[in-house]
């Protein structure tokens, strides 16, 4: 690897190169949003799909139309390209331009534009001992006759920003030059968008590949007077932006509050990475008002291209500056990506610059994690299995469960509660149930309630919307418990819930994706094939994620398989290409497992087991709680359990039983509704069965209950 590069972002050559796979490489080479694009993008491509049998718009009208509104100015002052790029170097042929100069070290394309145009080039200098500011007399001086000006705002590579007053007042004095200001990393900058220049002769030009991280996508906007505008189109050809881009341009100028978030996302993450890089003693970093920082490597320290090199044998790629006119080889630049990114990089900056190893900082514990693409997809199973085969493998594994929706629970030896299905996870590690591996359990006792369970101790019961705000304090208490818990092992074996493409409950996730990014925990998306529509399921579930969601998933397990696997080529290699994810797996359908069940699809009806020499009915409750009690009498091969949901589901019954409930005085209620409890009533009167209460059942076979506070 030579660590040269005429751009940054240049993977594909970056990874030949390196001899390394551009899915493994860090790029720390282009400066894009560190937020990733928006959720909405993949959406709104997949819609235009279908239009691209049509030719675009020549004009891009609607898209111009909605960036004038967006930056309140009139259509005939804006340009549509494909990307800031092509404009740039549309605009030195506007004119009859005498020369260009260019404030650097600069963008190394302005340069390049304005010799393909013919002109000659000065260079009006950004020293680095005025901190790389323009120094606007000097500027003054050399601008005679029409000239072409192209400055950066914020500049590329160093993130510092203009005076804007200043350059007002020399484009004031100079109406016979040109001001190209390019305004692409505007967004990054605490005024947080393009300016709107008074002056006619000034031309902002900005893309929206940096701000929306889509490089792949060109679209780039020019704000200019008028007739400068009119010149300028002139000279683009029709179709310049496809339909595409012209479809995320429109939805992208709606969205003012995505890029307010990642301007303060940004802001914050440049200041941490700033002051995390200024701590390694002989490296200069410079501030920046853009989202990348530029450094100067001291002279006791690797040259630029060695500590390319060096970084790249560590998977990460940076941007040498040595083509920048002004910068030398003790130059990098760096882009802002996300926090634990960004720490990557700092440690791996660390140690290729100094003779000794980066001190560990906060590595995590390994881990993984299983997602579905529904509820009972079999995700409790394998977190179990996974379980099993590193404990027999001799590592001290744990599972975990942030938040788990069950009745079904288990009370742990200090008297506490967490999901039977953790609890089953832990037996299967070989460790004791414990509180952290589920720190948040909600067992319903309503059609939009349920009591909340933190830390095994009751916190009372919430209905669905108050919950949902109440979840942003509980995501601090799972990750002390998971950290707490991982702590103390060698592997974690993660678990969610229900399914990450639930984009209602997002915004408040604790479980799934936002877990796993904690933990730092490739997923696996199970999809039980047993229900059909197995393939469409994993599409569709990673059709509905975020991108940093997408980095998340390693790829699929398809569960509950029966038949011929060598079926499922063709499926599977689609499901590939769709979603670039592997499938790892195939599972088949494994019958009689007896292992305890999050649900009550257990209960599963009359002569579903044993020969039925002994007949024993259990009420199916709405709100039933615990009813894996039953599974010892599901073991007896002379009994039949029948799930009671009817009065002549009883018919014949030997025993009934009344399980426990969540909500007893409901459940009862219901029973009497259909029938079910007179027939049991006079079932017991006439002794044709035993009838038997289990906790909240025994309150129902009894006289009266009274709540007269409203527990329940």
């Amino acid at each position: 690897m030579s660590g040269r590069s005429t751009h940054g972002g240049d993977i594909r050559r970056i990874a030949r190169e390196a001899g390394l796979d551009e899915e493994t490489i860090l790029d720390f080479s282009a400066n894009l949003n560190p937020a990733g694009f928006p959720d909405w993008l993949r959406q709104t491509v997949s819609a235009e799909l279908s239009r691209l049998v049509r030719y675009p718009d020549p004009d891009a009208e609607t898209f111009i139309e909605a960036a004038a509104r967006r930056f309140g100015v009139s259509e005939s002052r804006i340009v549509a390209g494909n990307g800031a790029t092509e404009l740039l170097f549309a605009i030195p042929r506007t004119r009859a331009f005498a020369r260009a100069v260019i404030a650097e070290p600069s963008y190394v394309d302005y340069r390049a534009a304005a010799r393909m145009a013919g002109l000659t080039v000065t260079t009006a200098p950004l020293a680095e001992e005025r901190a790389f500011q323009l120094d606007f007399g000097e500027l003054e001086t050399a601008l005679a006759g029409p000239c072409l000006v192209i400055l950066g705002d914020p500049n590329n590579p160093t993130g510092a920003e203009l005076d804007a007053g200043a350059l007002e007042s020399v484009a004031a004095k100079k109406p016979e030059a040109l001001f190209v200001v390019d305004e692409s990393f505007a967004f990054f900058a605490d005024r947080g968008s393009p300016r709107l220049w008074r002056a006619p002769n000034i031309v902002s030009v900005f893309s929206l590949t940096k701000a929306y991280a889509i490089p792949g996508l060109r679209l780039g906007v020019a704000i200019a007077h008028e007739e400068v505008a009119g010149r300028l189109r002139a000279l683009l050809p029709p179709w310049t932006v496809n339909s595409l881009a012209a479809a995320v341009g429109l939805r992208a100028m709606e969205d003012v509050d995505y890029l307010e978030r990642s301007r303060l996302a940004a802001r914050q993450w440049r200041g941490e990475l700033r002051t995390r890089l200024a701590g390694i003693g002989g490296l200069t970093v410079y501030e920046s008002q853009a989202n990348f920082l530029l450094l100067k490597l001291g002279r006791l320290m690797p040259d630029a291209r060695e500590t390319a090199n060096r970084l790249m044998r560590e998977g990460i790629a940076i941007r040498t500056c040595e083509d920048f006119t002004g910068l030398d080889g003790r130059f990098i630049r760096v882009a802002v990506r996300t926090p634990g990114e960004n720490e990557r990089l700092a440690g791996a900056l660390e140690t290729v610059l100094s003779k000794r190893a980066a001190a560990p900082r906060g590595k995590k514990t390994p881990a993984i994690m299983f997602q579905g693409v529904s509820s009972s997809a079999g995700k409790s199973l394998l977190t179990a299995a996974m379980c099993r085969i590193l404990f027999q493998d001799g590592y001290r594994v744990a599972p975990f469960k942030a938040q788990n929706m069950a009745l079904n629970s288990y009370v742990t030896l200090d008297g506490h509660e967490i999901g039977r299905a953790q609890a089953t996870q832990a037996l299967a590690a070989g460790r004791e149930p414990d509180t952290r591996m589920n720190p948040v359990l909600l067992k319903p006792n309503s059609d939009t309630g349920a009591q909340v369970v933190v830390m095994g101790k009751p916190e009372g019961s919430m209905d669905a919307a108050r919950y949902f705000s109440y979840k942003e304090r509980l995501f601090p208490i799972v990750t002390a418990a998971y950290d707490s818990l991982a702590a103390e092992n060698d592997v974690m074996a993660l678990e969610g819930a229900g399914s990450p493409a639930e984009v209602n409950l997002k915004s408040r996730d604790i479980v799934n994706m936002a877990m796993a990014r904690h933990a730092g925990a490739p997923v696996l998306i199970v999809g039980d094939i047993d229900r059909g529509g197995v393939f469409g399921s994993l599409i569709g579930c990673m059709e509905t994620m975020a991108e940093w969601e997408r980095r998340l998933v390693a790829g699929f397990i398809i569960n509950k398989f029966r038949g011929d696997e060598s079926l499922l080529g063709d499926a599977i290699g689609y499901t590939r290409r769709h979603t670039g994810k592997p499938t790892f797996g195939v599972i088949p359908y494994l019958a009689g497992l007896d292992v305890p069940e999050e649900d009550q699809v257990v209960l599963r009806g009359a002569g579903a087991n044993g020969d039925g020499r002994l007949r024993i009915a259990v009420a199916r409750l709405a709100h039933v709680s615990n009813f894996t009690d039953f599974d010892a009498l599901m073991g007896e091969p002379d009994v039949a359990l029948v799930a009671a949901k009817e009065p002549e589901d009883l018919e014949g019954a030997d025993a009934v039983i009344i399980p426990g409930s969540k909500n007893v005085i409901d459940d009862l209620a219901r029973l009497a509704a259909n029938g079910m409890a007179a027939r049991i009533r006079r079932m017991a009167e006439a002794r044709e069965a035993e009838v038997v209460g289990v906790c909240g059942g025994f309150q129902m076979a009894g006289l009266s209950i009274s709540d007269p506070h409203g527990i329940e």
